[in-house]
C-alpha cells in the first residue's frame, strides 16, 4: 500500500521523501524566511479551540509547535493526546503573490512543557497524510541545507580577513558581540573569519577563556544579525594587553550562504578583470 501510494505522487515529492524522510527543519528566523512561513496564520484546532503557535520542528510527517499556555491549560491540552486536531499552515517559498495555505488532519502525539521555558508548550502531531506540495517545499529547502553543508566544508579553509573593503563585500557592518555561558554580550573586534572559525580581539582586562568554552556570537550584517555558536580554540592576551581568541563555528546555513555570495561575486569580478 505505502509503494503504491509514493508511485502515484510527483517524482519530486517521492524523491524528497526517499532522501530525507526522516529528517526536520529546525524553524529559526532564517528558515522562516526562507520558507515563507506565515507565523499570523499557524494555528491548532483542538476540539472547539483554537491555538496561536509558532513552528519549532517541521518534518514530512511529524512536526513540532509551541504556544503560551499557563500550567493550567498545558494539563487541560494533554487530555487531548491521540485525538484527531487540525493543523493551519502557510508557507510562500518562492514568493508567490498568495502563499499556500494547508489544513492538515493530525494526530495529537505529546504535549509538553518547553525546556527551560515557563508557560510555553510544546505539541507534537503526527500528520494523517502529506500533501505533495508541502513535501516538494520541505525537500527544496533540505536540499540546500544539504548543499550548504559542503559548502560550510569547502569555505572553512578559505579565511577572510575583515577589513572595511572585505566587510563591504560581505555586508558585514563591523558590528559583533561575544558571550560565554551566562555573561552578558560584550563587542568584539572581528579579525579573520570563515565558515568554520573566527578570530577575535578584546581590549585589555576581557577574560581569557579556557579551550572548549562554548561561545555565542551576534554578527550584525546589511540583511540580519547573525547568530553564531562555536567554542574557544586558543585565547591568550598579547604583550600589549589584548586579548586575542580563536574559536571554531559551529554550522550556520545563513553564514554560508553569505560566504557563497562573497566567493561568487569574487570569482566573477575576476573574469571579469581577465576578459
Amino acid at each position: 500500500m505505502f509503494k503504491s501510494k509514493i508511485a502515484s505522487m510527483p517524482v519530486g515529492a517521492a524523491q524528497y521523501l526517499k532522501r530525507f524522510g526522516g529528517q526536520n527543519i529546525t524553524v529559526g528566523s532564517y528558515a522562516t524566511n526562507k520558507l515563507g512561513l506565515d507565523r499570523a496564520t499557524c494555528s491548532l484546532k483542538i476540539d472547539r479551540y483554537i491555538i496561536v503557535c509558532a513552528p519549532f520542528l517541521l518534518g514530512f510527517k511529524r512536526s513540532a509547535f509551541i504556544a503560551s499556555l499557563s500550567d493550567q491549560e498545558l494539563l487541560f491540552f494533554r487530555n487531548y493526546t491521540g485525538r484527531i486536531v487540525g493543523l493551519t499552515l502557510s508557507l510562500n517559498p518562492e514568493r508567490r503573490p498568495e502563499p499556500v495555505s494547508f489544513f492538515l488532519r493530525c494526530t495529537l502525539n505529546t504535549v509538553g512543557q518547553m525546556k527551560g521555558r515557563s508557560n510555553t508548550a510544546l505539541f507534537v502531531v503526527d500528520y494523517r497524510s502529506s500533501p505533495d506540495e508541502m513535501i516538494v517545499m520541505l525537500g527544496a529547502y533540505l536540499e540546500i541545507e544539504e548543499r550548504a553543508k559542503t559548502q560550510y566544508e569547502d569555505y572553512g579553509s578559505k579565511t577572510i580577513r575583515i577589513t572595511e573593503n572585505s566587510a563591504g563585500r560581505l555586508g558585514y557592518k563591523m558590528r559583533a558581540t561575544v558571550s560565554a555561558g551566562n555573561s552578558a554580550p560584550r563587542p568584539v573586534k572581528i579579525i579573520n573569519l570563515n565558515t568554520k572559525s573566527v578570530e577575535f580581539m578584546e581590549s585589555p582586562g576581557a577574560p581569557v577563556l579556557n579551550p572548549g568554552t562554548p561561545l555565542v556570537f551576534q554578527l550584525d550584517f546589511l540583511k540580519d544579525t547573525v547568530t553564531l555558536n562555536g567554542k574557544v580554540n586558543s585565547a591568550e592576551t598579547l604583550p600589549q594587553g589584548i586579548v586575542r581568541t580563536v574559536a571554531s563555528l559551529d554550522f550556520c546555513l545563513e553564514l554560508v550562504e553569505i560566504f557563497d555570495g562573497f566567493w561568487y561575486n569574487a570569482n566573477m569580478n575576476s573574469l571579469v578583470s581577465t576578459r
